[in-house]
């Protein structure tokens, strides 16, 4: 639980930061999730010149860029480091690449434990990013927060065991149910990487941290307190015992009723909340002085307009009394247009014309 307290020097010159460790800012800090990416034209030249998804994160220097671009263009109060959850899963052996038009794919797909025991891991497949959090940082603006981020062991586990995507992870699901054993010894082995990954871009300059749960929303009660609420705690406690003044933001996507006990049981700094969440209901339900970061349906900001007003004015009314990060519910669409994210930021700004 975080308690208000008063502005500081330190805490004006970096207000995403300081809102983080509890302070509420006299006007919303503002960045988006995935604002590094397609919507941007900039990102678009880039993705071209340098070819695949997987080449383009590889590389530092382009990666460092396309985290910069939002901030050269929309000065967000925030920059979320450019790269992917499955990087996790190629530091723990196992073999990932994306298919044009159809998302990653990770083999061989984890069905039995002789398969998790033959990956070899291979903690360099991290360097890049460690690079790309050093270029980020040396050219970052001073009042800019910089994020790192890292998948939770639930999300990155459902990829490593249906070797792709899916929309309902009966894969992982029916594995945690008719082998828990399995599924706890890859947790086990996911939470242990992502501890040292975080600690990894922590020591290169990342300033804060969000561990994304995109898949959270489809476990039952007990099995997210198993797979989501326990690894998430050992995180958390031990990126505090190691890196204590690092706040720690937790988006547990779909987790609904579920959000109060995630926030009171796994020991995050801030909670992100996604569309679903009535942002009065989480006010009311989430521990009084606790961060928050959301929820702007990203359908309404490709929308524009009157809706977008209505959404977001909303959203800041009912956490005006609480420390308050302007986000959207998930990742920016493709085809939101630009001058809606100028008008969002005008909104919460206090910028209209």
């Amino acid at each position: 639980m975080k308690e208000d307290r008063a502005l500081t020097e330190t805490d004006t010159a970096k207000p995403l930061l300081a809102t983080l460790r509890g302070t509420r800012q006299p006007v919303p800090p503002v960045w988006l999730m995935r604002q590094a990416g397609r919507y941007l034209p900039e990102y678009r030249a880039l993705r071209s010149e340098k070819g695949g998804f997987l080449e383009l994160v590889n590389d530092s220097t382009a990666a460092a860029e396309v985290t910069l671009q939002p901030i050269r263009r929309f000065g967000f109060d925030g920059a979320i480091l450019f790269s992917d959850i499955l990087i996790v899963p190629m530091a723990l052996g196992q073999r990932l690449w994306f298919e044009a038009g159809e998302g990653p794919r990770l083999a061989p797909p984890i069905t039995a434990r002789s398969v998790l025991d033959g990956f070899t891991a291979d903690a360099r497949a991290l360097d890049p990013i460690y690079e790309t959090v050093r270029r980020v940082a040396a050219e970052l603006p001073p009042e800019v927060t910089f994020l790192g981020f890292a998948g939770s062991p639930w999300t990155v586990a459902t990829y490593m065991i249906a070797g792709q995507g899916s929309r309902e992870q009966a894969e992982a699901r029916r594995l945690a149910y008719g082998d828990s054993g399995l599924v706890a010894a890859l947790i086990d082995r996911i939470v242990e990487t992502t501890i040292e990954y975080l600690l990894g871009q922590i020591s290169a300059g990342v300033e804060a941290v969000q561990l994304f749960d995109s898949w959270s929303g489809s476990l039952s009660p007990a099995q997210f307190e198993q797979w989501v609420i326990a690894p998430t705690s050992r995180i958390v406690t031990a990126l505090r015992d190691r890196a204590p003044n690092v706040p720690v933001i937790g988006f547990p996507k779909g987790a609904g009723g579920k959000l109060a006990a995630y926030a009171r049981e796994t020991g995050v700094d801030a909670i992100g909340l996604d569309e679903s969440v009535d942002p009065q209901w989480a006010d009311t339900a989430l521990p009084p002085g606790l961060p928050v970061q959301g929820n702007l349906d990203p359908l309404a900001l490709v929308t524009g307009g009157s809706a977008l007003r209505t959404a977001a004015e909303r959203i800041l009314a009912a956490f005006s009394s609480r420390p308050h990060i302007f986000n959207l519910g998930h990742g920016i669409q493709q085809d939101t247009p630009i001058a809606y994210v100028e008008q969002v930021l005008e909104l919460v700004r206090g910028e209209r014309r």
